[in-house]
């Protein structure tokens, strides 16, 4: 490891990764640093009972050829080594309320979407379009989400709340759920979460839908293979715990081993709060420095990893968001030790391009992370590890009988098909992955005080830049957009997405 380079990135998780290929490709000297065995954060993969999934990748939008994504991965050059696999045409999201035995699609290509939901509502036709064209509408706004070096997005736009925009597009209310019911993409709460936030989270799905075949890893390797291509490094075990900086810009990094590594660029991808304490708070501005403080954490998670017996259940080309009896769709969060769990998403690995059985499958509901603070203290990682306690495992070992109870009302005898059952929780999210409290999605987004969360990418400290979900949308194709934003302060907006538009006309 040298002692000096041109960028340093703290953290590789998709927007430092991303980030460090670009700058790469532009002659830059890139080293990137993480803390932790696996590179990749929310991108990383583990195995249960030769079994692999995912943590956070659990399917991916806009892969199809002309698509956004597809055109950054593409610049990025990981597009032809990606093994995907096509999700469902007619029902790559299913919305289901244990009060009705009906399952709704959400399905790909917009005119599909809308026919299959009119299977179900034969009179809202015009509504489901109008849905629709107020998806595409707002996506439209949003230049680098359209590879747009020039256009400016209006910022009212921001304040328009997502549960509102919904509802006023029909007076059917089994539609507004329907329309809402796969929220958990962005953790939605309905005073808060804005529209912009979802239609940038539905419309790519609905585009294309895509599951990475063996996981979604396999994009950290590809990225880190085009890094070294050009010349960039990367390093495992290095946990860095102070920025220094001379007051105007930063200098260099320190790490938990005593070694320190210079650069002229140092860019983070870790979380902010993290961030701005490694460089002292008399670097900031008071208020900046208070309003990061400040900002709230988006919802925690708690995920059962499930293991079939072998050729026992049969696997499924789509996702389940399922909201328990009584639960509405903008409330799972708002649970109880009696309610929980209100609802859960549903996800399964894909082994290959035309699998016939399932190997394992996802149930993800919400946690907070006050449910695991009795043991916030304790951590667990591949680098360093402490047992959590006897009492930790009855709290898992409960939530999981009162989960797999759950699950079984709406897929009757899947106990008899586990071969395992293994879980992750808040802390399991915040040691692997660095989320401030384990959150799954950065900070909170708030229709009404849209400014208070927006995070410039470049800061006061000339050299100093954020990139990852922490500052811009979250998601594989909102980190990605986050990384061509954070690279645009330092080799200009313009040149970049036109050389990106040049490479992948």
């Amino acid at each position: 490891m040298k002692q000096k380079y041109d960028v340093v990135i703290i953290g590789s998780g998709l927007g430092g990764l991303s980030t460090a290929v670009i700058l790469a490709k532009e002659g830059y000297k890139v080293c990137v640093l993480e803390k932790n065995n696996q590179f990749g954060g929310n991108l990383q993969t583990f195995v249960r009972d030769k079994t692999i999934f995912d943590t956070g990748i659990h399917y991916i939008g806009g892969l199809a050829e002309g698509e956004n994504l597809n055109r950054y991965f593409k610049y990025l050059g990981i597009m032809d080594g990606l093994n995907i696999r096509k999700m469902d045409e007619d029902a790559f999201d299913i919305i289901s309320f244990a009060d009705d035995g009906s399952e709704y699609p959400h399905a790909q290509g917009y005119d599909n979407f809308t026919d299959q939901l009119v299977e179900f509502f034969p009179e809202e036709r015009t509504n489901i379009d109008e849905y629709c064209r107020k998806v595409r509408e707002t996506c439209d706004s949003f230049p680098l989400y359209n590879l747009d070096s020039q256009g400016k997005y209006d910022q009212d736009i921001l304040a328009l709340n997502a549960k509102e925009l919904i509802d006023a597009s029909t007076e059917n209310q089994r539609l507004r759920d329907v329309l809402a019911g796969s929220n958990f993409l962005y953790a939605g709460i309905p005073e808060k979460s804005p529209f912009y936030v979802h239609a940038l989270s539905v419309n790519s799905y609905i585009q294309s839908s895509w599951r990475c075949v063996h996981g979604g890893s396999q994009i950290t390797k590809l990225l880190i293979k085009e890094l070294k291509a050009n010349g960039g490094e990367t390093y495992k075990y290095r946990e860095a715990i102070k920025i220094n900086s001379d007051g105007t810009k930063v200098t260099s990094v320190i790490m938990k081993d005593g070694s320190e590594v210079a650069a002229d660029i140092i860019i983070s991808n870790i979380e902010l709060k993290t961030t701005l304490d490694m460089v002292g708070e008399k670097s900031f501005r008071k208020a900046f420095y208070e309003r990061v403080k400040s900002l709230e954490g988006s919802l925690s998670a708690f995920s059962l990893y499930i293991v079939f017996k072998p050729e026992s259940f049969p696997y499924l080309n789509h996702n389940y968001y399922h909201f328990c009896k009584g639960a509405g769709v903008w409330d799972v969060f708002d649970y109880d030790e009696q309610t929980w769990p209100k609802g859960y998403m549903a996800s399964m690995n894909a082994r290959s391009q035309n699998d016939k059985w399932a190997d394992g499958i996802t149930f993800i509901t919400y946690m907070k992370y006050d449910d695991v603070k009795t043991w916030k203290d304790t951590f667990n990682t591949t680098a360093e590890k402490n047992d959590r306690g006897e009492s930790y495992e009855e709290f898992k070992t409960r939530k999981v009988e009162k989960f797999l109870s759950i699950i079984e009302q709406k897929f009757p005898g899947i106990r008899d098909h586990i071969k395992s059952v293994h879980t992750s929780t808040p802390l399991s999210y915040r040691d692997y992955i660095g989320g401030f409290e384990g959150n799954m999605y950065g900070y909170v987004k708030d229709c009404e005080s849209p400014m208070k969360t927006f995070i410039p990418v470049k800061t006061k400290l000339e050299n100093l830049y954020f990139t990852g979900q922490s500052v811009s949308m979250h998601g594989v194709l909102g980190v990605t957009i986050g990384a061509v934003l954070t690279c645009s302060e330092i080799v200009g907006k313009e040149y970049l997405v036109d050389k990106i538009v040049k490479v992948t006309e």
